[in-house]
């Protein structure tokens, strides 16, 4: 297969903004166009609305006008007593007066049908009916002759009104009619680009009464429209609305015209009406349209031009530095650190791209000895899933292998005596607890990695929960022969917890600095200060253990994290304790962290908890639970001042207070367990 020709990137540069740059014009070009053909023709279309609307009015108005003199005329004394050579001058007078073009006003006498006076000499105007209304005025639509017929036309006024009003003598018989001829409209000749339209006027069985040809006065409009326009037309006219719309004519003329709607003077017995269009061609309605396409061609033709030169001015700057970068990519290897990457160019995005270039570089060796350590850490926790495999079988074997010792023990009837059965019952019992809180871890840190697990919190006394859990834990600290100190002050510590919860947190916390500590002490302090303008309570769990080196202290919230190898194989243990504590006391709004200097120097485990009013404890039942409970073996813990509010309101000034008590309680372990028990509060 060939391979595919490849360019330079200045000759792309040049070729690719043509190629994109001309279309672009070009169909702008088509699309402003279009704009301005729509714009044009809507504004034509909106005109030539208004100017069908003039149009009408303005025969409305000039018939009411002539219906309304003709009136007054006939009223007045000298046409009911006429005197012919004044009654001529008052008519002349009041044609030249009226705003419409008269062709005549005539006075005849209807018993002698002789002229009295008229405005048009001895021409008789056309015959008016030969029935007179009692009041009103008679009007009549006298059409131009036909082609090939005799009479006079009027190029310009074509459709003529005869408007005749009767007059009586005082006998009330009558004597005279008054009549003026006027035209219905006078057509005007519109200029290239005008558009007010030219005047159509037809009846709604399609009877032409105006228009520009006068050869087509008195023939039907349907003659010349293509089917269904005329129907359209009409429906559109009934609606009542003026508007507008194409016509086609059968010759393939296309017309734009705007129409409206008349009542029909000459038929007064019914409502018959007139339509009245002002129509123009589309060309004269697109008429700026070629100026407009000049004027784009030409500005089409200077933006290519000013794009060839633009590119071929630019190139030189957008391809050097281009070509500079490629050059120091492509021998990266060889002189990355020995050369530096170009930056001192003219454009300051190439500088940019140079200097993002050169950070990327380094990103990728960060990234290439990040994933080197990101291996090492998935191998390393792939040896801790597989040891943790290994340690919680050998922590579920192990319990179980007791457990059913003891019971078979007791169930072959192998005991020496009733006390013997009981202590391998109460071994197995012992056992099977310590056998369902591994299974217990095992399905809290299943639940937190399913997001489920939940707190139910409760405003309850910090103070009395630890001393439950000292005295729970004082068992275990006697048998491995360490100091159990405690500074708890006297008074209640509000907190809003899940007992239960914290309960657990608690007894995993002290249980691993029992189980990791061989000698010297145990101490439980609890300390009141400000944080973000909050006070809360902090509870240090601080022993003489093995410690942590500070490199993995950071590992030791993850679940199965355990010390290193030599200490786990003489601990128990499945490494989720500090895990799940560590979600449920974030789940309480607090918080858990562990700081040791170093292997064996002891560790300290602080729990942060935030304090809330005491007003929502209940007194009676704190203290009723605190009378039950002894702190330790003297009664120098009963003897503490009530700290707590004054420490409350220090923390709100000071920041930070600890907590006023007696001096830390050296709890000795005794030789008898039921002693340690009983007076370990």
């Amino acid at each position: 297969m060939a391979k595919p020709r490849q360019s330079s990137f200045r000759r792309i540069l040049l070729t690719r903004i043509l190629l994109v740059f001309v279309p672009v014009l070009l169909i702008g070009e088509i699309v402003a166009l279009n704009k301005a053909r729509t714009s044009l023709l809507k504004n034509a279309r909106h005109n030539l609305t208004e100017s069908a609307v003039i149009k009408g009015e303005k025969i409305r108005d000039a018939i009411a006008t002539l219906k309304t003199t003709l009136l007054i005329i006939s009223r007045t004394k000298i046409i009911e007593s006429p005197s012919p050579i004044e009654t001529e001058e008052f008519l002349t007078e009041i044609s030249q007066q009226l705003p419409t073009q008269i062709d005549c006003i005539q006075l005849k006498d209807v018993k002698t049908e002789k002229i009295v006076a008229s405005t048009c000499g001895d021409r008789e105007i056309e015959e008016p009916s030969s029935s007179f209304p009692n009041v009103g005025v008679d009007i009549q639509a006298i059409l131009p002759p036909k082609v090939g017929t005799t009479g006079s036309r009027d190029p310009q006024n074509q459709l003529q009104l005869l408007l005749s009003a009767p007059i009586y003598d005082k006998a009330g018989e009558l004597q005279y009619s008054l009549s003026i001829k006027s035209a219905l409209y006078q057509q005007t000749k519109n200029s290239p680009g005008s558009l007010s339209g030219s005047l159509v006027v037809f009846t709604e069985d399609g009877t032409i009464l105006a228009h520009p040809t006068p050869e087509r006065l008195g023939t039907n409009i349907q003659e010349y429209l293509t089917k269904p326009q005329f129907p359209n037309l009409i429906q559109n006219i009934f609606i009542g609305q003026p508007g507008s719309m194409m016509l086609s004519l059968q010759e393939g003329q296309e017309l734009l015209a705007g129409y409206t709607a008349i009542l029909d003077p000459t038929n007064q017995e019914s409502p018959q009406k007139l339509i009245v269009l002002a129509v123009t061609s589309v060309d004269n309605a697109l008429f700026g349209l070629e100026e407009i396409k000049l004027i784009l061609i030409v500005l089409t033709v200077g933006l290519i031009g000013a794009s060839l030169l633009a590119s071929l001015y630019l190139a030189p700057y957008l391809a050097g530095p281009v070509e500079e970068l490629r050059d120091y990519a492509l021998n990266i290897d060889s002189h990355h650190k020995a050369q530096p990457i170009p930056h001192n160019f003219k454009i300051r995005e190439f500088n940019q791209l140079a200097q993002a270039l050169d950070q990327m570089v380094e990103r990728l060796r960060a990234w290439a000895e990040e994933l080197e350590i990101a291996w090492k850490e998935a191998k390393t926790a792939n040896q801790v899933k597989s040891q943790f495999l290994a340690t919680t079988s050998h922590e579920l074997r192990n319990p179980l292998n007791i457990i059913i010792n003891c019971v078979r023990l007791v169930h072959d009837g192998l005991c020496d005596n009733r006390e013997e059965e009981i202590e391998f019952l109460k071994r197995a019992d012992e056992t099977a607890i310590h056998l369902l809180g591994i299974i217990n871890d095992l399905l809290d840190i299943s639940k937190i990695e399913a997001g489920k697990l939940s707190v139910v919190t409760e405003p309850l006394d910090l103070r009395q929960l630890l001393l439950e859990v000292i005295n729970l834990q004082s068992v275990n600290v006697q048998q491995r022969h360490l100091q159990l100190k405690t500074d708890l002050g006297s008074e209640p510590i509000p907190v809003q917890a899940d007992a239960a919860k914290l309960k657990q947190v608690l007894i995993n916390v002290i249980g691993n600095a029992t189980k990791f500590t061989e000698q010297g002490s145990i101490t439980i302090a609890c300390e009141i200060q400000q944080s973000h303008n909050q006070p809360q309570v902090l509870i240090h769990v601080t022993d003489t253990g093995i410690g942590i080196d500070p490199a993995q202290q950071h590992k030791l919230f993850r679940p199965f994290m355990m010390v290193d190898g030599a200490s786990r194989r003489k601990i128990e243990g499945t490494g989720l304790g500090l895990a799940i504590s560590r979600n449920l006391i974030e789940l309480m709004k607090g918080s858990i962290t562990l700081k040791s200097a170093g292997l064996y120097q002891g560790t300290t485990v602080t729990i942060a908890l935030p304090l809330i009013d005491i007003a929502f404890l209940s007194p009676s039942e704190a203290e009723e639970k605190l009378q039950d409970i002894e702190v330790c073996a003297t009664d120098e813990a009963k003897r503490g001042i009530n700290s707590y509010p004054k420490l409350l309101e220090d923390s709100l000034v000071n920041g930070t207070q600890k907590v006023a008590i007696d001096e830390p309680h050296d709890l000795s372990i005794l030789d008898d367990p039921r002693e340690v028990t009983s007076s370990v509060g």
